[in-house]
């Protein structure tokens, strides 16, 4: 879907290899209940944990949205900390959340995080599109700036910092946790010249709108509107039936040779992984592939260095 959003303008698209630490983050909710419904406090939950994770583990976020029951966050990951980021962000977000809506079963999907590494630039603005207008995109609002949840597209398009106050829920009033946090979304330089980005990126969400806008007159379907979303049961969950068994991309690349060259990239680094471990485990000297996460962090292994 991310892919077509880019030929709704005629907008001059560069192409360029990125550093390999740009993100599209996606995690749905347990049983694709609505635990994410657009509401002032879940909404200042979210924002609060994104903006706490973010600044704990040097993230850039981009851009976020939060459907009803799933979110995405565009992200660039500087410091190679991305996993810590999301663990912190989704155990804040399941506590808090639960504590909000008086339960205690587990908030997220058992699935895990959908990871997909964003190879270029046209790469990352595709799927800024993609999280933009993912309400307008599922028949929620006619317009991006109507969606009730978290939606970050106007602070990123007016560098508009978002400041959140610690919730009043699961938070301790005199615990550690600050009291107010600012989230600044970032284009971050590998991307930005000047405002060509922000341009570029407001000129396909409005082609976007005007596309899904078409598609209503032609079918007659209507949107639900803000009132009846925020009116929404979050016990409830969508009717219709989540389609299973599809891949889980790791990687997101409109060019199909690089999307090929990254996928054999990922073959290699797994095929490394798996010999080192074998002599690790027999008590072999042995350093582990740049990437090792787990072990290097918990096993204290050692890393080989980047070629």
């Amino acid at each position: 879907m991310a892919r077509g959003l880019l030929g709704f303008a005629a907008v001059s698209v560069a192409r360029e290899i990125l550093p390999g630490r740009f993100y599209l983050l996606t995690r749905a909710c347990t049983q694709r209940g609505f635990l994410l419904k657009p509401g002032r406090r879940m909404n200042q939950v979210f924002l609060y944990c994104l903006a706490e994770a973010a600044q704990a583990f040097g993230i850039d976020v981009i851009l976020p949205t939060t459907m009803s029951n799933h979110h995405h966050i565009v992200l660039y990951d500087r410091h190679g900390r991305i996993v810590e980021f999301y663990a912190r962000l989704h155990q804040l977000v399941a506590k808090a959340g639960n504590a909000l809506r008086k339960r205690w079963e587990n908030f997220w999907s058992s699935d895990p995080p959908c990871l997909v590494q964003l190879l270029d630039r046209a790469d990352v603005l595709a799927k800024l599109v993609y999280t933009a207008i993912n309400p307008v995109k599922d028949g929620l609002v006619e317009r991006v700036h109507q969606w009730p949840g978290v939606s970050g597209l106007q602070a990123l398009l007016k560098r508009k910092p978002i400041r959140v106050k610690r919730p009043p829920v699961f938070f301790d009033p005199d615990g550690e946790m600050p009291k107010e946090v600012t989230l600044t979304l970032t284009v971050p330089p590998e991307l930005e010249r000047g405002d060509e980005l922000r341009d570029e990126l407001a000129a396909l969400v409005t082609a976007a709108e005007e596309h899904y806008a078409r598609v209503r007159r032609k079918t007659g379907a209507r949107v639900l509107g803000r009132r009846a979303v925020l009116a929404q049961d979050w016990r409830d969950r969508p009717r219709a039936r989540e389609p299973r068994r599809r891949l889980r991309p790791r990687v997101a690349a409109r060019d199909v040779w690089r999307r090929v060259e990254a996928l054999r990239r990922n073959h290699a680094f797994l095929a490394a992984y798996r010999a080192a471990r074998q002599l690790w485990l027999a008590k072999r000297p042995v350093a582990f592939p740049p990437g090792t996460y787990w072990l290097r962090r918990f096993a204290n292994v050692p890393i080989a260095a980047i070629a």
